[in-house]
């Protein structure tokens, strides 16, 4: 009898042969029928969404109905008309000029199917996470594979269930199971592999796919710091760091994960901080507004962060209110040392450290010292800092004056760099990852190339090599 792992790896291999079979027998889907997946897919989402919300409610135990519209529905419907507006031009053949040397020709770039593509479906935005790599992979031509989170499971059942019913199998199949179904997942020889996680769990995606040269987008996250500088608008900065922190209880990979504040303004930056908490939740307990934390693991992993800080001489400064269930209290941290945990982690939850500096060039030289973070934000409307800053440090992306919005600019490639990630997707970029940009060189019937066929030493071919040394 074959063991449980046996009979898993079985059905993934199926389900992966009959989807490579179906890519071989249409290798270059027409504009007319990739279209019409799109909006298939769109009408699903927005006839399924309230489905959707409310099971991944039931998997947070409470997730905020207002931030799965705003944070998953309303920018994976916006990422699919987006693919519709423009796939016929990204499948329009590139021109490329072809050197005098070589003409008469003609040269283009065709950008064509990769094949089955995988993609690994976090937990925190299970939805927007699934869809957004899923549209532009279709749009590319492909067949999709999606593995999704074990934390999950009523969203995931839900998703499986609604595309099912509108797509076949061989075009979309829908995987889940816990984490032997993962790594069995990624075990596949897929044409290009794409995972959404952590960085650790990304060094073994990676080091998996490379047993298969499968090539990866790693999108994963890292601290990502909000600078504020002496010409901020404090009030300014102190609602739209609180909101980005405070969007999905901070359980997300670009939310501000800590600030670094010049001096003068800390006291008043926690205080202003509490004090807009407050008014976004004048309650916490049985506020439909406050999502909670995954699951009791992740509960306990922030509450180990907190208790490790203050053993280790940091301030804790936790907002008003009562938590029930897996509501966590924002909290912000004071006297962050390198000793703690918290200070080489990503928090992942409503924890903000704020570190003060005397000078810009301390901030970026902290930034600088740690590995590179997925995302930046920087304070201030000094336009000479501003550049400073876009220039001397590395990060995914970067917002001036703003959290997380860069994340819903479709026009905007979104990726990481080093720690937080490879590769890019959104729009265009999402496009061409999912597609193999296929180098075309035509030569019609007249052709001067045999000029410079041996023999060699001939006067033509003197004159030539004469002509193009120079």
């Amino acid at each position: 009898m074959a063991s449980p792992t046996e009979n898993l790896t079985e059905d993934l291999n199926s389900y992966f042969k009959a989807q490579q079979q179906a890519y071989q027998q249409q290798s270059y889907p027409a504009y007319e029928e990739r279209k019409i997946w799109l909006m298939r897919l769109y009408t699903l989402l927005q006839q399924e969404q309230h489905i959707f919300i409310d099971a991944i409610n039931k998997d947070y135990v409470h997730r905020s109905a207002d931030e799965s519209q705003i944070a998953e529905i309303i920018p994976s419907l916006s990422a699919i008309k987006y693919c519709l507006k423009h796939l016929k031009k990204w499948m329009q053949p590139n021109s490329r000029d072809v050197a005098m040397l070589f003409q008469p020709a003609k040269a283009y770039v065709l950008a064509q199917p990769l094949g089955v593509i995988g993609i690994m479906v976090p937990w925190n935005y299970p939805l927007f996470l699934a869809f957004g790599p899923l549209c532009q992979a279709l749009a590319a031509g492909n067949r999709v594979m999606l593995k999704m989170s074990e934390y999950t499971p009523h969203f995931a059942i839900a998703f499986k269930d609604a595309i099912g019913r509108v797509f076949p199998q061989d075009l979309i199949t829908v995987v889940i199971g816990d984490t032997d179904t993962a790594k069995a997942f990624t075990q596949l020889p897929f044409n290009h592999l794409f995972f959404t996680g952590s960085t650790a769990v990304g060094q073994h995606i990676m080091q998996t796919a490379a047993a298969n040269l499968t090539p990866v987008t790693l999108e994963l996250g890292g601290k990502s710091p909000a600078i504020i500088t002496k010409n901020a608008e404090l009030d300014e900065a102190v609602e739209r760091i609180a909101f980005g922190k405070t969007m999905n209880a901070g359980q997300t990979c670009v939310a501000p994960d800590y600030v670094l504040i010049d001096q003068s303004l800390k006291e008043d930056f926690i205080d202003k901080y509490l004090k807009t908490l407050e008014q976004f939740y004048p309650k916490v307990a049985d506020n439909p507004d406050y999502t909670a934390i995954i699951n009791d693991r992740h509960l306990k992993r922030l509450t180990d962060y907190v208790t490790d800080a203050i053993h280790h001489g940091a301030i804790i400064h936790q907002m008003q209110g009562h938590s029930d269930g897996r509501r966590f209290l924002h909290c912000v941290l004071e006297n962050m040392t390198d000793d703690m945990t918290i200070a080489h982690e990503e928090i992942f939850g409503p924890i903000l450290p704020v570190i003060p500096y005397e000078h810009l060039d301390d901030a970026i030289v902290y930034i600088n010292q740690r590995p590179r973070p997925l995302a930046l934000y920087y304070f201030g409307h000094d336009a000479k800092a501003q550049q400073h800053v876009i220039l001397n440090t590395h990060s995914g992306g970067i917002c001036l004056n703003e959290t997380l919005i860069h994340v819903a600019q479709e026009d905007l490639p979104f990726g990481g760099v080093g720690a937080s990630g490879m590769g890019r997707y959104h729009g265009i970029e999402g496009f061409k990852t999912f597609s193999h940009e296929k180098s075309v060189f035509v030569r019609p019937k007249l052709s001067f190339m045999k000029l410079i066929y041996p023999p060699y030493g001939t006067w033509i071919q003197k004159t030539l090599m004469k002509f193009y040394s120079k």
